[in-house]
């Protein structure tokens, strides 16, 4: 076996598979398969696996040992990441967060093709494939939505009178993010303000890049609840298409020996699947945007 032909093939490998994704994601985008606008679990794991597979039926002619299979659909997984940024304009956090799923499942489909391609059944290899394709479309086809609730609770060692005020707008945050995906570049929470004391107000949540969060106060109980519709949010690359804040909600429960308790509540939409992998990073984020807020309205609290 030549260098060269070696080379090609593997060049193959990385070019076929690569190009499957992209025809693939973009029928799903351009013909608009999914109503809703979601990004369908198909898109992060079975055409992963479909591209591990093509790239084993090139990568067989050169019979790679386990290690250079793995270290090869990671080149593979990377150049998808890439093409990802390049020509669907996703953000760098979105594709490091995502990242993690596109490498299993492409290295799983490497290895299955490989064990597929060395039976030599055809059979079972267009079962396979016709298998995935229908998963793929009949999830791309079905509905999907998904609303939760993160909560969060820290002690204050102020009254809910002295604390109201910084819970419905306070200055600008100046402790240094604490959190990685924060310090790595993803926007955090730095001041909000708000037009007014009273239900119907407009607030703003200005994050460190400038991005704002309009919002509407649709409860306002003094010293009790604060809760608020967002109802507009920026168009940034991280966020787009992917997560929908819905409402925001601060309650505080008066201990009744001088302390606060200070509830915060924040509904979101997600719409990127499957769940058990994308809702434990939203739930870390919505946690790290509360409790970075709520140290702040706590600092100032117990300052005044």
């Amino acid at each position: 076996m030549t260098t060269n032909f070696y080379r090609a093939t593997l060049l193959k490998g990385f070019a076929m598979s690569n190009l499957l994704a992209l025809l693939m994601v973009g029928l799903f985008k351009y013909t608009k398969l999914q109503d809703s606008g979601a990004l369908v679990f198909s898109i992060f794991v079975i055409v992963p696996i479909l591209m591990g597979i093509v790239s084993s039926w090139f990568w067989m002619k050169i019979n790679l040992k386990s290690n250079a299979l793995v270290g090869y659909s990671l080149i593979n997984g990377s150049l998808a990441i890439l093409f990802s940024y390049v020509f669907l304009r996703e953000g760098v956090i979105c594709l490091l967060i995502v990242s993690p799923l596109i490498f299993v499942f492409i290295i799983a489909g490497a290895f299955l093709g490989k064990r597929m391609f060395q039976k030599n059944n055809q059979t079972l290899n267009v079962s396979v494939f016709s298998l995935l394709f229908v998963v793929f479309v009949t999830d791309s086809l079905s509905e999907h939505n998904y609303v939760n609730l993160v909560a969060d609770e820290m002690v204050i060692n102020a009254t809910p009178e002295q604390i109201w005020k910084h819970v419905v707008a306070f200055e600008k945050i100046e402790k240094k993010d604490d959190y990685w995906l924060f310090q790595i570049g993803m926007p955090s929470p730095a001041q909000t303000t708000v037009e007014g004391y009273y239900k119907g107000a407009g607030r703003k949540c200005i994050f460190s890049n400038g991005y704002t969060f309009d919002e509407k106060i649709v409860t306002y109980e003094p010293n009790k609840d604060l809760t608020f519709d967002i109802i507009g949010q920026p168009l940034d690359p991280e966020i787009m298409g992917h997560i929908d804040i819905l409402r925001g909600q601060f309650l505080l429960k008066d201990n009744g020996n001088g302390t606060t308790t200070l509830i915060g509540n924040s509904w979101y939409r997600l719409h990127v699947f499957p769940i058990w992998y994308y809702d434990i990073w939203a739930k870390s984020i919505t946690r790290n945007v509360h409790l970075r807020v709520m140290e702040h309205i706590k600092m100032l609290s117990e300052k005044g």
